[in-house]
């Protein structure tokens, strides 16, 4: 049985990890490749895009791929509409794995935005001193508050255009409340920018801004393919691989 996992995330990371080594599967994960050196999990690696929607179908054709499981970023839309089509077009079984997202809690003060333009309306009217978590591929929606100034920490060092004001940081999560704590306060932060990536890695920064009584401007995310089932959890994920029919027909010898 060959399973393809779009991965990416720590999520994905880990169901590789549960699943890798079961007799009689095979297992690919695909990375998209925009981060320079990726966390790799176990088995086999693709690196790099399909081709859309029509071919990510082809290559679930040719490699005989029985099950999609799509766990890539909450905000990576666009490669999640694709694979809902090419598993539609394929006749793949597809699930999608998303993280919990976040709520606030008391004390907090969030401020919800539908897009990163929409953060960036929002901006000037909260703070001057911007901690930008969305990462470094939207930066040029922010490139025209030459007036506020950005922390931005990304992964990999973002490409022009961005803020004229803007210090990056370099840094890759799991992060600590005691870290972020000092961030704030040392970069004198007074309003913070994220997008709802769900999660325990990245959650402290929510923490330390509301001990500060900073403000937080949260992207929604966008919205999972409709009709593609969805788990919250790798456990989850791997349960349903080793429980879907295609293995029992693929494994067990089933008729």
């Amino acid at each position: 049985m060959h399973v393809l996992i779009l991965g990416g995330t720590t999520e994905a990371r880990q169901l590789a990890g549960l699943l890798h080594g079961t007799p009689g599967l095979e297992l690919t994960s695909s990375l998209a490749g925009r981060v320079a050196s990726p966390r790799l999990p176990p088995g086999e690696v693709r690196v790099g895009g399909f081709g859309g929607a029509e071919g990510m179908a082809a290559w679930l054709r040719e490699h005989a791929v029985d099950v999609l499981i799509d766990a890539t970023h909450p905000f990576a839309g666009t490669i999640s509409f694709n694979a809902a089509s090419a598993a539609a077009a394929a006749r793949v079984p597809l699930l999608a794995l998303r993280r919990p997202g976040w709520a606030p809690v008391e004390g907090d003060a969030w401020y919800e935005a539908g897009s990163l333009e929409e953060a960036a309306t929002l901006l000037p009217g909260l703070g001057r001193r911007v901690f930008l978590t969305t990462g470094r591929m939207g930066l040029a929606t922010f490139a025209h508050l030459d007036d506020l100034w950005f922390l931005v920490r990304s992964v990999d060092a973002p490409e022009p255009p961005y803020p004229p004001r803007m210090e990056v940081l370099l840094d890759r999560g799991p992060f600590t409340l005691a870290g972020e704590r000092d961030l704030l306060r040392h970069h004198r932060i007074d309003v913070l920018v994220t997008k709802d990536s769900g999660g325990t890695a990245t959650a402290p920064k929510l923490t330390a801004a509301r001990e500060a009584g900073v403000p937080v401007i949260v992207v929604r995310r966008p919205p999972t393919p409709e009709g593609v089932q969805v788990v919250t959890d790798p456990e989850s994920a791997a349960h349903w691989v080793t429980q879907h029919p295609r293995w029992g027909a693929r494994v067990q010898g089933a008729p």
